[in-house]
Order: C-alpha cells, then sequence, then structure tokens
C-alpha cells in the first residue's frame, strides 16, 4: 500500500520530501536510520513527507530517474534535488540548513514571477511543476496518470499499426492464395476425369509418370497454401517462447533432400540449378520436423525468388561441431546489405527494393522465431562471389 503523507504539525509545509524505500532486507537498516533522523527534524523545521515503496510504484522511480534506494528527493521548493545510496544522514545533514533556505527564499519572494520561474525551473517532461499549493499526492497522481495516458497512447498506435497491417495481410493473401488454389484444382480435376471417364467418352491417357506428378502439384500446391495461413499465425504469436515445438529425431539430411525434390517443378521454371552437398552419414537432430521443413521452404523460396534465370542455388549442410549442425542456402542473387542484415529479421521489415513485391515480410523474422525456438542460431552473409547465403544450426540429437 502507498503510505501516506507524514505532515508536521505546521500542516501549511513548505518543504516537500519524498522518501523511496524497497523491501530488501539490506535496506531496512537504512531507512530505519533515516526515518528516525526525520523524526527528529519535524520538532525544529515543518515538512512533508511521503513515503514510496518502488516494489508498488515503479513508474515513480522511472520517472524520477531513480538507480538505487533508499532516495530522499526534495521536490519542493525548487531546484529539485536527489540524495541517494548508504550515507543518506550524513548528505541530508549537509544538505538541511541550505533547504531551510531555500524555503525561506521561496517564502520571502511570493511574486507571480517568482511562482512562474520556479514552475518553469521545477517543470518535468509531463508539466508537472510541484508548489506550495500542490500536495505530495496530488503531484504523484498526476504523474501517475501521465505515465497512464502516454502508455496508452503507444498501445493505441501499435493496435492501429497491427490492424493496418492485418488488413494488408488478408488482402495479399487472398491474392496469393488464388495461384496455388488454381493449380491445386486443375491437378485435382485432371485426376478425378482419369478415374471416372465421363459415360460415351475414352479413358484418359495419363501415364503413371504424369499420374504421380499431378498428385506432387496438388500436395506442393496444398502446402504452399498451408505455409501462407501457418506463417501469418505464427508470426502473431510473438515471442518465440510462444512457439509449441515438439522436438523428437529428425534425419535433416533426408529431410532437406525431399523439400528440394519437391520444389525441383519450380526451380526449373526459371531455368535454375539447384545443387547440395549432404552428407551420407550425418547425425539427426532435435527438432521439431515440420517446423524446420517451414524453415527449409522459406529459405529456399526466398533463394528462387531472388536468384536470376539461369542462377544457380546451393544447399548445404555441415556437421560444425559435437552440438551443432549448420545448414547454409546460398544463391547468386543480389544479396543483402550489410547495414541491413541484422534487420530483416524483424517483424514486417522489408528492403526498399522489396516494397513493391509480393511478400508479408514474416517469413524470416519467423524463421529466427523457430530457430530460436530450439535454442539454435540464424544468420545471413555474402560470399566474396556474391549473393546471399543465409546459415542456421540445430543441436544435435543425443
Amino acid at each position: 500500500m502507498q503510505a501516506a503523507p507524514e505532515k508536521s504539525s505546521d500542516s501549511e509545509a513548505s518543504l516537500q520530501l519524498l522518501l523511496f524505500v524497497d523491501e530488501r532486507p539490506s535496506s531496512r537498516k537504512n531507512i530505519h536510520r533515516i526515518r528516525s533522523y526525520l523524526d527528529t527534524l519535524k520538532a525544529d523545521y515543518p515538512f512533508e513527507l511521503m513515503v514510496v515503496d518502488v516494489g508498488e510504484q515503479p513508474y515513480l522511480a522511472e520517472h524520477f530517474k531513480l538507480v538505487a534506494t533508499p532516495a530522499l528527493i526534495k521536490i519542493h521548493p525548487p531546484p529539485r534535488q536527489t540524495l541517494a545510496g548508504t550515507n543518506l544522514v550524513a548528505q541530508l545533514r549537509n544538505c538541511w540548513p541550505r533547504w531551510q533556505r531555500s524555503v525561506e527564499e521561496y517564502q520571502a519572494e511570493p511574486t507571480q514571477d517568482g511562482l512562474l520561474q520556479s514552475a518553469i525551473s521545477s517543470s518535468t517532461p509531463e508539466r508537472i511543476s510541484p508548489s506550495i499549493e500542490t500536495s505530495i499526492a496530488s503531484s504523484i497522481e498526476l504523474i501517475r496518470l501521465t505515465d497512464e495516458i502516454f502508455r496508452l497512447k503507444q498501445e493505441k498506435a501499435q493496435l492501429l499499426e497491427q490492424l493496418q497491417f492485418k488488413d494488408r495481410v488478408m488482402a495479399m493473401l487472398a491474392h496469393d492464395l488464388r495461384s496455388p488454389l488454381t493449380a491445386a484444382s486443375i491437378a485435382l480435376d485432371t485426376l478425378e476425369l482419369d478415374q471416372k471417364p465421363p459415360k460415351g467418352g475414352h479413358a484418359s491417357e495419363l501415364t503413371p509418370t504424369l499420374r504421380a506428378r499431378l498428385f506432387n502439384q496438388a500436395r506442393a500446391q496444398f502446402r504452399t497454401m498451408d505455409r501462407m495461413i501457418t506463417e501469418i499465425l505464427q508470426a502473431a504469436k510473438g515471442s518465440s517462447a510462444e512457439f509449441k515445438i515438439k522436438p523428437h529425431k529428425v534425419a535433416l539430411g533426408i529431410l532437406c533432400q525431399d523439400i528440394v525434390a519437391q520444389m525441383q517443378d519450380r526451380f526449373q521454371l526459371k531455368s535454375q540449378q539447384i545443387e547440395t552437398d549432404i552428407p551420407q552419414d550425418l547425425p539427426c537432430v532435435y527438432a521439431d520436423g515440420e517446423l524446420i521443413r517451414q524453415v527449409m521452404i522459406n529459405l529456399l523460396d526466398n533463394a528462387y525468388k531472388y536468384t536470376p534465370e539461369g542462377g544457380k542455388i546451393h544447399v548445404s549442410i555441415l556437421h560444425r561441431t559435437a552440438q551443432k549442425i549448420q545448414v547454409s542456402v546460398c544463391d547468386n542473387g543480389p544479396g543483402i546489405p550489410p547495414e541491413n542484415r541484422d534487420r530483416i529479421f524483424e517483424d514486417h521489415f522489408r528492403l526498399k527494393r522489396d516494397e513493391g513485391k509480393e511478400g508479408y515480410g514474416l517469413g524470416l523474422a519467423l524463421c529466427q522465431k523457430i530457430i530460436r525456438a530450439h535454442y539454435g542460431r540464424i544468420w545471413v552473409d555474402s560470399p566474396s562471389k556474391g549473393g546471399g547465403c543465409f546459415h542456421f544450426m540445430l543441436p544435435i540429437y543425443r
């Protein structure tokens, strides 16, 4: 509970003090000493004191920029002065005569100009001006309300930004889903006709190879749609601590080979060459296979997007240490500028060159959250020959 102001016998006290305390056992002795000393001063000189527990009212400690407690602040008359440390009594003993004189000088010049100058000199950015007419309790409440208004304004701005982002994402998602949905529908319709030819019609001439390819195409398109939706939902979760990962033994080399094979048709559309360097004797990793699949698809999708036609994409896995395995996806695209290599993993961040392109600015941020949830690391660099290389590390299964 907030302590009530402790007033001396003179209710018109001009000296106003705040004593900040905490509940640490090591502070109790100092707090008792300073309060006892203040009690001895009451008889000779009027002042008003309020005791503030920083544990219950931390915003006040932040407002007065306190770095240690206990602390004693003279808030009126101006200028404000703060005493802190283990020797508060000695500091107060030295300051007390000056504080008495400041009250006498303040009372000796109660002109309008003097009051205005006092208000200006003691005002905070929130325009709080402790004065002889304003009680300590009122000043503290005004500080609290001002801080609360500032906090609410920040929350309002964040909510407006989230709403605007949601509207943009929903519009882009509705647009982006049309392409894979159409491709999957065509593949499934073709397969359905092959299974049930129309009456009087001829049986389909689909070969087993073409039939398998249509199945794979439909499956790949549905995975693309699922990834789009999952990316949005998971990015909204916030910190990596909120991921519900289900780690188990994962053969990372086989997983990566499978993903590369599934995306092979896409790379062929741009005549891109994809090379792999995946050792056969890799140890398994301890990870959530579906989430790591999502990371790999995101990185390969970025490589596909930024690698020019006829370009090369290289996927490699390295048994880096006794505890970690490193996966790298490199391309010969434009690369990432050095000044943006950390920022590209932030939510909603996009390079200026990408502002007119499709995408949500969530993919790399989501990759970072997934890898961090696995106690791994993800980063990007550019090799000397150009392009961009994304790397991430995962723990080995033990």
